[in-house]
């Protein structure tokens, strides 16, 4: 079984063509597994995934990631996170709110869930209503940067370790922001700066706007550090730009990627599915754990 795929950028990722993601089985999966450890992201278009299909699909990749279970009450079930400035009310939410700007926190470069004990594998993010204009997600290479970037650069941070925080991201946007409760409910995380893939060993770097030091430095010279690498993996060769159609599918390797959401007038509706899957030890946890 050859999957018929066309690329999405010079640089990384592929378009996934005659392909139901709501179908999938283990044979098929093992194909997929292979073009996302070898092109990092993977696109479907005109899929039909409702929410049980969604969670199917993310558990042949691995543990679904639910950052609600220590608040969820006694026969709550888990539901899909939504990615959306809808209120459960119907309506749409302030530009200014605590919640549109928790949004607007996810239009800074990251790689999500840094900040937990376990971090991500993968997002598996399904499109249900978009905007006309705007509201595109962008994925950066930290692989292809990690490839080009100068010697000089790459020994500065080959061997430290990045410490990340949720609410430092989020402080990013506003202070306010940053107080809420969920933004501290796990401690600083520590990873690697450089994640090896174990399958092809290609490394990649590991950095993201959770990311608010390197371990053992103070973090007026860590943000100049961070900042300049952050600074040459998004560079537009780096880049691929999505925009967003009802239906479409986007998966990619956050070993490898990191990504960012774009603005869109918040007087339309936006709202996208998103499941993260927790990496794995075979997916390389346990590589990292121990080079911590």
């Amino acid at each position: 079984m050859k999957l018929k795929t066309t690329p999405l950028s010079e640089r990384f990722g592929v378009e996934v063509h005659d392909f139901d993601l709501s179908k999938v089985d283990a044979t098929g999966y093992h194909h997929l597994r292979a073009e996302f450890e070898e092109h990092s992201a993977l696109l479907f278009r005109n899929q039909s995934l409702d929410d049980e299909a969604h969670i199917r699909l993310a558990r042949l990749f691995g543990p679904i990631e639910d950052r609600l279970a220590d608040e969820r009450k006694t026969g709550e079930t888990f539901s899909v996170p939504q990615v959306t400035n809808i209120r459960d009310d119907g309506k749409l939410t302030d530009e200014m709110d605590l919640h549109t700007l928790n949004l607007k926190a996810n239009m800074l470069w990251h790689i999500d869930s840094t900040f937990l004990p376990v971090p991500a594998l993968t997002n598996i993010l399904v499109a249900r209503i978009v905007t006309e204009t705007g509201g595109e997600t962008q994925l950066a290479s930290s692989r292809a940067g990690w490839a080009d970037m100068p010697q000089n650069l790459k020994e500065q941070i080959r061997a430290k370790s990045l410490c990340h925080r949720y609410s430092h991201s989020r402080s990013q946007i506003s202070p306010e922001l940053a107080k809420l409760p969920m933004f501290h409910k796990w401690p600083d995380q520590c990873w690697p700066a450089v994640f090896r893939n174990p399958v092809n060993g290609r490394g990649a770097l590991y950095i993201a706007s959770h990311a608010f030091k390197i371990e053992g430095w103070d973090q007026g010279s860590s943000a100049t550090l961070l900042g300049e690498l952050a600074s040459f993996i998004t560079q537009p060769e780096y880049i691929y730009s999505h925009k967003w159609r009802v239906g479409d599918v986007l998966i990619w390797d956050q070993r490898a990627v990191l990504h960012r959401a774009r603005p869109w007038n918040y007087a339309q509706p936006r709202r996208l599915s998103s499941l993260c899957v927790s990496l794995r030890p075979e997916d390389g946890l346990d590589a990292m754990c121990q080079s911590v």
